[in-house]
């Protein structure tokens, strides 16, 4: 199975509002960067976007290490939040829908297709992958503004 690193940021301009996502992906020495974004939306959807763009890019399953700075992507992956939400119609508990669903359905899918392993890092904290995924998330959002 082919190892591949991913780094992942989104920004928002506001929440809601014009956002973007980034995605550097890593193999082998290449790089492919990915981005985009969306006129009116929140940060955690383009947290969850940078993560299934950059999943479904890959052409098969991989290994992948994920680095992302985002609490509400790794910690609902790493403790399995997100599955418990899906199992349960999609609610946080019996009172409270979960957030997202249709991007956690995407995100469980291609999670689920591949070995993940979730790094959170810091945002903003000078960690060069990060702040390079920083810039492309900002430049999409910047693009709906």
């Amino acid at each position: 199975m082919k190892r591949v690193q991913v780094y992942t940021d989104g920004a928002c301009s506001g929440n809601p509002g014009p956002g973007g996502w980034g995605a550097v992906l890593r193999y082998n020495g290449v790089e492919k960067e990915l981005s985009g974004g969306e006129r009116e939306t929140t940060n955690n959807r383009m947290e969850l976007c940078a993560v299934i763009f950059a999943l479904e890019a890959l052409k098969e399953p991989c290994e992948v290490e994920l680095y992302s700075d985002s609490q509400y992507v790794c910690n609902a992956l790493k403790l399995g939040w997100a599955k418990k939400w899906q199992a349960q119609g999609w609610m946080r508990n019996k009172k409270e829908k979960a957030q997202n669903p249709d991007l956690w359905e995407r995100l469980l899918r291609q999670y689920d297709r591949h070995q993940v392993e979730i790094n959170w890092v810091k945002g903003h904290a000078g960690h060069p992958e990060n702040e390079r995924c920083d810039r492309l998330a900002v430049a999409q959002a910047k693009k709906f503004s």
